[in-house]
């Protein structure tokens, strides 16, 4: 098997736990050497899904109850929703840009991502499952594929709006959320988050890193090559708070977004 077969595979499989064991699997197989070829088998346009969540455009999302237990419940499975298709995410980019000619440790940090966002979506199953609750009770928004989709034909733009904007974007809302579950005495779903968010500093610092990387190769200047991508594909602004210190941890400094960060707070 190369890589970008496995990675069909994972995209391929509509039911949760099958992802998760699948990517658990290909990951180990890469990294032990039983997969070494990148090979050159091309992504679906859409992964398989289960029959549940109902997926909707974000605009058309039902307003959630808004009750201590509920709210709790809708925020980790919003959360799980967004695992899910993270591990999408990270199998499409192997498959996606595996022609590009790009170092093998593109691949290494891909798949690594994809293992992470599987671990994480079985973390929240879990903490669903504790809360008398189940992953696809409650529709859910197909907004990060459409951004998948947005730019599936330029890696640039892709690593600009996925890790290096939407997972950036949680690397900044963790800390809030993280707080918020420990002064309502929810321990268990503030530890899990809080690994999640830690973990996506990592995934932030492959982004950036293979940005500019590429940038470097196709002679552009990254802070204004970003800045352009994320005016095309983005809607909306880039809204502090920051959180300052994560991202630069990632290697994201504060060009690429400090015209943000003079209209409000950070952390």
């Amino acid at each position: 098997m190369k890589l970008t077969e496995a990675a069909y595979a994972v995209l391929s499989s509509g039911e949760p736990c099958d992802k998760v064991r699948l990517t658990y699997d290909y990951a180990r197989m890469w990294r032990d050497g039983e997969i070494s070829a990148i090979g050159n088998t091309r992504p679906p346009d859409r992964p398989a899904r289960p029959a549940k969540p109902q997926l909707c455009s974000p605009a058309d999302m039902p307003k959630r109850s808004t009750g201590g237990g509920k709210r709790r419940v809708n925020l980790v499975h919003a959360i799980a929703h967004i695992e899910l298709n993270a591990i999408d995410l990270a199998w499409d980019a192997v498959a996606r840009f595996a022609d590009l000619d790009l170092p093998k440790a593109f691949f290494d940090d891909w798949v690594q991502v994809a293992e992470d966002e599987a671990r994480h979506f079985e973390m929240l199953e879990k903490r669903l499952n504790a809360l008398d609750a189940r992953y696809g009770d409650q529709p859910a928004h197909d907004g990060l594929w459409e951004a998948a989709l947005k730019t599936a034909d330029d890696v640039l733009a892709r690593l600009s709006l996925v890790p290096m904007v939407l997972e950036a974007r949680g690397v900044d809302t963790t800390p809030a959320t993280v707080h918020r579950l420990r002064a309502n005495g929810d321990d268990a779903t503030a530890d899990i988050m809080r690994q999640i968010g830690d973990e996506e500093v990592d995934h932030v610092a492959a982004g950036v890193r293979w940005f500019e990387y590429i940038c470097a190769l196709q002679g552009l200047d990254p802070v204004p090559t970003f800045k352009a991508l994320v005016a095309k594909h983005f809607k909306g602004q880039l809204k502090p708070p920051f959180n300052v210190a994560a991202r630069t941890q990632a290697g994201m400094h504060r060009d690429y977004y400090e015209d943000h960060t003079r209209s409000g707070g950070e952390t």
